[in-house]
């Protein structure tokens, strides 16, 4: 119980130190990881290894999609292709619509896509948005992570939904059918909270001073200004229609050209290639100033991230996780078991993914003993594990810290906006689920 304690005392510190004395998330992240260690017992030389683990593994799957989707960021900026899409988008659906529109653009690229990846993928949308409209980061990314997020935990081929179902034997075509029912309603909540709370948070774009003087007049049209995006979106959505179990792909070379150049590093690399293609017109020294820009803004988002999963890695390595399961084990409360279960295992380790694949694994033999073991009973328990999955998105999570450092969102805020929408879905989902459990389960 006591670690427990401990852990609440840790992530309020983190909250007050970087929201009250401006401390570096980077660096109150590392203590706090160390200081977690200790006080769960690891040994010191296990601790080194788990936080440098912790932060490996989560740059080593996103360190360059961040770092290149940043680069392209610059590139769109500075060739007026942000400001271009922007107009075309405010243009097609009108101002005060465009948190919804990005809302469920994020829903959709999130099926193919990685949440995380999506978002770097989008948030130059964003910024084009906010400087165009005004309307503030924190609704724009608030109700894009929202759409992201929702997408991520329920729809198939999601790796997540995907494993879940695989493990618990459910039917992947009901488990991709129940769950857009339930992920679209879940999205939309995101997007309310964005609209009537986080309005209250004025934060806008920066404007980068560099090399500036061309494109102050000049917006590139808007189908050159869409392909570093869509591009990538593409060719990682490729990847996971061949990577789907109904797939059945007999060229051995085709599919290993579309298994590399639809890894999400080499995805949204080639956008960086076809961002640079497309500045021709500009000097070389341009495209050095704009790397170096794009990389200055990553570096802090990368070392953020990877403390972010350095910190989550060190909870798992104290089994914080599993010791909240064994105490909801004795407890027969049907759906909401896998429900509360993945929560916590959510809440204390931070990866969505690792959530939904352990409590899988640990409901599949209480299937009978939660009335869940008939078809149906099988997607509402995959469903009930996703809704817990994303409840809640906080400082051990890398995408929180993802969606914070891209839509300039200090701690604090972003807690009050991206976090506590993660609750709100959460809670939304469940109950859905509790709903379409009472239609569908004897």
């Amino acid at each position: 119980m006591l670690i427990i304690i401990y852990l609440f005392i840790t992530i309020g510190i983190i909250v007050f130190a970087t929201a009250k004395y401006k401390i570096h998330p980077f660096l109150i992240l590392i203590l706090a990881s160390l200081t977690m260690g200790l006080l769960g017992g690891l040994d010191t030389e296990k601790i080194i290894i788990s936080l440098s683990e912790g932060f490996g593994n989560t740059l080593k799957n996103i360190g360059i999609v961040i770092a290149c989707g940043s680069i392209i960021g610059v590139f769109l900026e500075k060739t007026g292709g942000a400001k271009s899409i922007a107009e075309s988008t405010l243009k097609a659906i009108g101002k005060d619509n465009s948190p919804l529109a990005m809302n469920i653009t994020g829903f959709f690229v999130s099926i193919p896509v990685f949440c995380d990846s999506g978002y770097v993928i989008l948030s130059t949308l964003n910024k084009a948005i906010n400087r165009k409209t005004g309307i503030s980061l924190a609704v724009l990314g608030t109700s894009l992570s929202a759409g992201l997020y929702a997408a991520h935990v329920f729809v198939p081929p999601t790796p997540g939904p995907l494993a879940s179902a695989s493990i618990l034997g459910a039917d992947i075509g009901l488990v991709l059918i129940f769950g857009f029912l339930i992920a679209i309603p879940v999205s939309l909540v995101g997007w309310l909270w964005s609209i009537y709370y986080c309005s209250k948070f004025s934060i806008n774009a920066e404007v980068n001073q560099i090399n500036v003087e061309k494109d102050k007049n000049q917006s590139s049209n808007l189908f050159s200004a869409l392909l570093p995006i869509i591009i990538p979106i593409i060719l990682i959505s490729l990847n996971s229609a061949m990577d789907h179990p109904t797939t059945n792909f007999e060229n051995i070379q085709i599919q290993i050209l579309i298994s590399f150049f639809g890894h999400p590093i080499i995805a949204i690399l080639s956008g960086v290639i076809i961002s640079i293609l497309l500045a021709k017109d500009y000097s070389l020294e341009n495209h050095y100033d704009w790397f170096s820009d794009g990389l200055k803004a990553a570096g802090s988002i990368i070392l953020i991230t990877g403390a972010g999963g350095a910190f989550g890695n060190i909870l798992r390595s104290i089994s914080l996780g599993d010791y909240l399961s064994k105490i909801l084990m004795g407890y027969e409360i049907g759906l909401f078991l896998p429900f509360i279960i993945a929560a916590l295992l959510k809440t204390a380790q931070g990866s969505s993914t690792v959530s939904i694949i352990t409590t899988s694994a640990m409901v599949l033999p209480l299937l009978n003993t939660l009335g869940l073991s008939s078809e149906m009973g099988k997607v509402i328990a995959v469903l009930s594990i996703g809704a817990g999955a994303m409840t809640f998105s906080h400082l051990n999570d890398s995408y929180f810290w993802v969606v914070a450092q891209f839509s300039n969102m200090d701690t604090n805020t972003a807690i009050r906006c991206h976090a506590v929408t993660t609750l709100l879905q959460g809670a939304t989902a469940i109950i859905l689920i509790q709903l379409l459990s009472m239609f569908f389960l004897p």
